[in-house]
């Protein structure tokens, strides 16, 4: 089988963690790392011993793919020329930085029929891909993703830095139309705002409620989701799951505690949990989710179809993204802001989802 040429453009932090993935897997040669900097791409090109280059312009039509991990601001030109040279794309988050700009690379991967992937690699965690069966039609959904300012990604605020993350994972299980979107963010060290929450309400009555800090003291990755059918509290950091899954009388509404005996009321003190919410912890290994989405980048490619998280997924996070953002400009103008592009900085508390109710004591369970 003939190996993908792929070049990585962008040997930063997370450009040099694909290039590694890259130079071990069998059917790909690692043609190229590309960036400006000396420094980074001899560092990345001496680890991965691939060339290294000042420029990409050389590189344009001689590769079968490219991985682009460039400061976001770039990510729009340089997808542009990379998918008009007929390659195929995975971009790191956020794709892009508007959805004018995302909507023309997906029509330029469309037409050329090219693979546009875009790097929201939480998809892959197994906490979250184990929970996924049990939560159809989510009716609420709580998200708080911190972490302490790590002076990376500065060119863009926390809602296209953190927030993007649940943002696609919200979507990706929510599936409905964005009905109404309400937030406010905070300056608390760069140009943007560094601290910010969402609620979003979808057309099919799900709710969705996100709050993201990068100047935390403690770095926090949680989800939790409620629907007709289970509860799932997510940890992404850790790989578990907690699903709380309610007896099919609960779910009937055929539990009556007005008619309960004395007796029965005793019992359910010390056997209701148990018997009508039984809780299953899970815990997983850990798994190297940057490597599976490269494979699935490769495998996409060879067979020619979508992605896990394609164009797409990629767009419509921009796009909500961008709504949140113009929703906490305009916050801030109605409270006596003195302009609509301004955001206040401040120090205040960072959010946190509180503890996980413990339904069913017990240790987690490993799982696959």
């Amino acid at each position: 089988m003939k190996k993908l040429k792929i070049a990585v453009i962008g040997a930063g932090r997370l450009g040099g963690f694909h290039a590694q993935k890259l130079a071990k897997m069998p059917d790909v040669e690692l043609s190229a790392i590309v960036d400006p900097l000396m420094e980074n791409r001899r560092r990345v090109a001496a680890e991965c011993l691939c060339p290294e280059f000042t420029d990409y312009g050389g590189l344009l039509g001689r590769i079968d793919a490219a991985v682009i991990a460039a400061p976001t601001a770039l990510h729009y030109k340089l997808a542009k020329d990379f998918l008009e040279s007929n390659t195929h794309l995975l971009v790191e988050k956020p794709l892009c930085l508007n959805s004018l700009q995302a909507d023309e690379l997906l029509a330029l991967a469309r037409n050329r029929n090219l693979v546009l992937q875009v790097g929201h690699v939480e998809r892959f965690n197994p906490a979250f891909t184990a929970s996924l069966p049990h939560l159809g039609d989510p009716k609420y959904i709580e998200t708080v993703r911190t972490s302490p300012f790590t002076f990376r990604s500065t060119d863009v605020g926390v809602v296209l830095d953190l927030m993007i993350h649940d943002l696609d994972l919200v979507l990706s299980i929510a599936r409905g139309r964005v009905q109404k979107v309400d937030a406010v963010g905070l300056k608390v060290v760069g140009k943007d705002e560094d601290v910010a929450n969402a609620r979003i309400q979808f057309q099919n009555g799900c709710v969705a409620n996100l709050s993201v800090s990068r100047v935390s003291r403690e770095p926090v990755r949680r989800m939790q989701v409620w629907s007709a059918r289970a509860f799932a509290d997510i940890d992404f950091t850790a790989r578990t799951s907690i699903l709380v899954r309610p007896s099919e009388t609960l779910r009937q509404g055929a539990f009556h505690v007005d008619e309960l005996s004395p007796e029965q009321v005793e019992h359910y003190r010390r056997h209701f949990a148990d018997e009508h919410l039984p809780c299953e912890h899970l815990q997983f290994e850990a798994v190297d989710a940057l490597a599976l989405e490269l494979q699935d980048f490769v495998e996409a490619i060879r067979a020619g179809r979508q992605p896990l998280v394609g164009g797409q997924a990629g767009r419509d996070a921009v796009a909500l993204a961008e709504t949140i953002l113009d929703c906490i400009h305009t916050h801030w103008n109605a409270s006596g802001s003195d302009s609509t592009t301004d955001t206040p900085r401040h120090v205040i508390p960072v959010p946190h989802l509180p503890p996980a109710v413990a339904l069913h004591p017990g240790k987690f369970r490993e799982a696959g």
